[in-house]
Formats: structure tokens, sequence, C-alpha cells
């Protein structure tokens, strides 16, 4: 089955005015702001943190991905669909599509199948534009920083070498990495070294995602590290009188996004920071939104459970005080084949022996889950060249490990193909068996938290820091950032800081190059081996095999 346009949803009437999907949360017309009719902002005010603690937040993670990602949106959106059907109000909170893997590898990220939010283009577009108003409150802060080193007034004595703050754009351009900015003469500016970030890993990005309200909002940014002066004192936005321009352009994008799934239940979108370079999931006012308005709230966090779950843990659930009922692991027979040593071509070639072989990444990532004190369930998404075999060997082996493992065809059948990895789901948060506790106190020594998660988490014998790291850890503690949290930059594909250590590695060293700061959303982020955070384009990028026709219908995004 194909993937279905916006279009042919409509075609088909599958596709509910905004109103009908509020409605379904308790909200009255006027409670919301639409954006045409199928899409609407959300008012804060509706959080409601009596009934939050009441209802009940499942997170869906994976495990170590292969490129074309292991389906968790499908998945969370799947199961969203089967809990409705079997009796649960359920609400998925998705982050939003960043326009870099869109037209880069991915395509477009709001599942697939049967298990779509929507309207799919939209989403995958330009949406409420949130995206643009981070892009914008970002580099309005980049101008007002050139705009001191430049201006002969209301100087705050800031050193161009120390200035850590980037620009951003949302797509994938490797070419701006690291740029000059200012040549042309006195009345372009300070000739200084900069680069660009993707939007997803900005800051403002972050703090959008962290904030728990718009007073929090200016706070955070206020907070945000700059550099220092000639004189080796620290500068801050707040220091540029930053913060409220930059709020302003982010009044409307802090209020997360209400559309629909295929099978018109409802689902937030808001918030989209990558998982391998910044923390890799929705904010926590979508998280909260859900929990206030249904019962259970589906949410994911990025690439595999090392990178989106640990940060979801231990950043966003210590900072909102959330707690997990359950967590569902996504496996595909594809990427345990891959992790058994299947090279690329063989990836979609039953092989028991693969499996067996790769099984041990799925184990690594169930025993992680368990030391957040929490119980999983593994959700095989299911594909046409699956085995009996394969997929039986993975159900004996996580029942020998006191796990439920369930195939979810939600791609091919909706809330029809998830309803018994809905009851396993339900059946988890009523045994009461999951009490969430974090791996680590963030008032604990930067050095020891970093070691804690790539010992535990990746499975690192040696955490090595190099020169620069080791300045930056000196830099963090004088500036008294030491109880912050840690936001790992690490690649997806592995355990390890090497891409190419697949399955469950034993026995390496992670190296910490560099610590970067993000004061503002109070976490630290180490850069583990070769990890940028501007991605690049693949050798054939999604873009090639995208269309529209006279009629503005969209082929190729999904």
């Amino acid at each position: 089955m194909k993937h279905l346009t916006d279009i042919e949803i409509a075609q088909q009437n599958k596709i509910k005015h905004i109103k009908e999907i509020a409605t379904k949360l308790g909200i009255e017309e006027d409670g919301i702001e639409m954006f045409g009719k199928y899409k609407a902002k959300l008012p804060l005010s509706l959080i409601d943190e009596e009934k939050i603690k009441n209802n009940n937040l499942i997170l869906v993670t994976a495990i170590t991905p292969t490129p074309a990602g292991e389906g968790k949106t499908t998945v969370s959106i799947g199961l969203t669909e089967g809990l409705n059907k079997i009796g649960n109000q359920a609400t998925v909170v998705l982050r939003e599509p960043s326009l870099g893997p869109v037209f880069g590898i991915k395509g477009g990220a709001a599942g697939g199948g049967y298990s779509q939010v929507i309207p799919m283009e939209d989403i995958n577009l330009h949406f409420t534009g949130d995206f643009n108003a981070v892009e914008k409150a970002n580099n309005l802060l980049s101008a007002l920083i050139d705009n001191n080193l430049q201006s002969s007034c209301c100087k705050l004595n800031l050193d161009p070498r120390t200035i850590l703050w980037k620009r951003v754009m949302d797509m994938n351009d490797r070419s701006l990495r690291n740029i000059v900015i200012g040549l042309g003469g006195t009345a372009n500016g300070v000739p200084r070294e900069d680069g660009f970030d993707i939007t997803p890993a900005s800051e403002v990005m972050a703090i959008l995602c962290m904030a728990n309200d718009f007073e929090d909002l200016k706070k955070r940014l206020g907070d945000i590290f700059i550099g220092f002066t000639y004189d080796k004192q620290p500068i801050f936005a707040r220091d540029l009188k930053a913060e409220n321009a930059m709020a302003i352009l982010l009044k409307h994008a802090i209020r997360p996004n209400l559309v629909q799934t295929l099978e018109g239940n409802p689902a937030i979108i808001h918030g989209g920071p990558f998982a391998n370079i910044a923390q890799g999931t929705n904010s926590i006012i979508a998280t909260k939104m859900g929990l206030s308005l249904s019962n259970y709230v589906i949410t994911e966090a990025g690439f595999g459970a090392d990178l989106g779950a640990e940060k979801f843990l231990n950043i966003k659930c210590q900072s909102a005080g959330l707690s997990p009922k359950a967590v569902v692991l996504v496996a595909t027979i594809r990427a345990l084949r891959h992790h058994g040593g299947a090279k690329k071509d063989q990836y979609n070639t039953p092989s028991l022996d693969f499996v067996k072989q790769g099984f041990c990444n799925l184990e690594k990532h169930i025993e992680n889950i368990r030391k957040f004190n929490i119980e999983p369930v593994v959700a095989i998404n299911a594909f046409s060249n699956d085995s009996y075999e394969e997929i039986e060997f993975i159900i004996e082996k996580c029942e020998e490990l006191g796990v439920q493992a369930v195939v979810s065809e939600g791609w091919a059948k909706g809330g029809k193909g998830t309803i018994k990895l809905a009851k396993a789901v339900v059946k988890v948060v009523e045994s009461n068996k999951s009490s969430f506790k974090p791996l680590y106190d963030w008032n604990s020594p930067v050095k020891e938290k970093i070691e804690k998660i790539a010992k535990e988490i990746y499975g690192a014998a040696i955490v090595d820091f190099d020169k620069k790291a080791k300045l930056n850890l000196k830099r963090i503690e004088r500036l008294g950032f030491s109880d912050f949290a840690i936001c790992m930059a690490k690649t997806q594909k592995s355990f390890s800081d090497n891409e190419f250590l697949v399955g469950r590695p034993e026995n390496f060293t992670v190296t910490v190059r560099e610590i970067e700061i993000a004061a503002g959303a109070k976490f630290i982020i180490p850069i583990l081996g070769s990890m940028m955070r501007m991605p690049g384009l693949p050798g054939t990028p999604a873009s090639e095999n995208m269309t529209i026709d006279n009629n503005g219908v969209i082929s190729g995004l999904s």
C-alpha cells in the first residue's frame, strides 16, 4: 500500500475539521486558534497539573537504527489508534519534522501507511511556522551580537574570538559549518569566524522544548551564554537585552499544534530537536498538554534508546517531573539483521542467523530501559519480508528476559494492527511495575555524569577527554554550570562513538572532543567523536524524487 497524500485522504472523507478533533479533547471552538481547516494552536491555559498526575505517559523509542529509521513515529501513531480502539482515550504527541531530513535522507516524518498524522504535507513542510520562528529568534541574537561589536555606543567589550553563538538554518548544508563573516570593509561589520548549525540543534529550539511557560521561556532566552569580554567576564543574551525581542518572535511558536491521525484521533505536534545532537523530544508544554487532555499520551524520542530515550528520561522527565508508565521499544527484523552482520543488500533477505547475532543490540536496550526502573514492551514493526522463524525467535528470546514482544502492523492496518500492542502496554501500565528513577543526579560532577551515561548506557570501558574538552570542563565549573543535565552529541548508528561498531560493542573507548554549553536550556553538550551540528546531504537527496504538478499535488514527500 502506498503512502496516502492529503488530497487522497480528503477524497476518502477521512480528514475531519480540526474543531471536531478539539471537541474530542473537550475543547470548545473558541478555545483554539485555527490555521485553516485542519490545524490549530492550543492555548497554554489548558495545561492542568492535577490531571497530569493521574494520566499515563508512554514513551516510544527504538533499537539502534539503520539509516532509514525503524518506524517509531509510525508505531507511536498506530499505538494511539489501537488504544482508542480498545476504549482508552489516547493522544499522540510528536516532534515537528525538520526540512533537513525531509529533503535529505529520510523524506517525510509524519508516520506512514495507515498510521499517519495529517495533513501530512503541511506537517512536513512549513506547518504553522514554528521552525521559522525559532530560526528568526536565533538569528536575531546573532545580529544583535555583531551589531554590538560594530556599534560605537553601548559596547559590552565582547571579545569576538570567544563568541560561541552560531547562526542556524533548517536545511542540511555542510558548506556553512565554518564561515567568515564581516568581510568587505568596515561598513559590513567586524570580520570573525562564525558558522551555522541546523535549526533543530539550536539552543532556542532546546529552550522552546524545555520551557514550562512563557515567563520561563523569556528567562531561559536571557540566560543564553554568548562568550566573554576581553577581561574574561561572561556575556549572556540578557546583557544585550535580547530576551524580550526573541520571545516576541516565539509568542505563537510556544503554543502546541493540534492535528489528527488518519483515524481521526488527536495528535499534538510541537518542537523538533534532533536526538543525536540535541535532546530529541517534543516540548514539555506539548507533553503536559496531552496529559491534561487525555488518559493516555504516546510520545516518541529520536533515534535509538541510547540517545532519545536516555535524554527524554534524564533531561526532560527530571526537569518537568514526568514519570513514564511504560516504554515501547521498537525493533525491526531488518535492523537486527544489520546488527547481526548483514550487508545493506542483505537487509531485506530473511536470515535467522543474522537475527540471532543481532539480538544482542535489542537485549542491551532492554537492559538500559530497566535501569530507569521502567518496564519495556517490544514492538516488532512488521515488514513483508520478515519470516515467521525470525519473528518467533525474537518473541521467545524476549519472553526469556521477562519482556512481552508483540508484532505491530500499524503501517498496513492502522489501529486494527496494533490492538495486541495496545493491550500489552495497558497491561504493563496497570501492573504498576514501573516507578521511574533517573540514571544520575543533575548535581553530580559533570565528568561523573558523562562517564555514567557512556559506561552504563553505551557500554564503554573508558571515557577519554581531549585537551579541548578538559578546558571546557574548567570553563563550565568556573561559570557555575556544573549542575546542568548532560545532552550527548553522538552518532545514532552505534552504541559507541564509532558508527561502524554495530551490534553490542564492548571494551571500547568513547572520546569527548569538546563540550558546548546551553545555559538557557540548562544542559551541556559533550561532542563525541566526529559529530557535527550541521548535517550534510547524502549523495542522492530525497528531494530528487519529489515532484509537484500544476494543481499543487506533491509526490515523493513521504
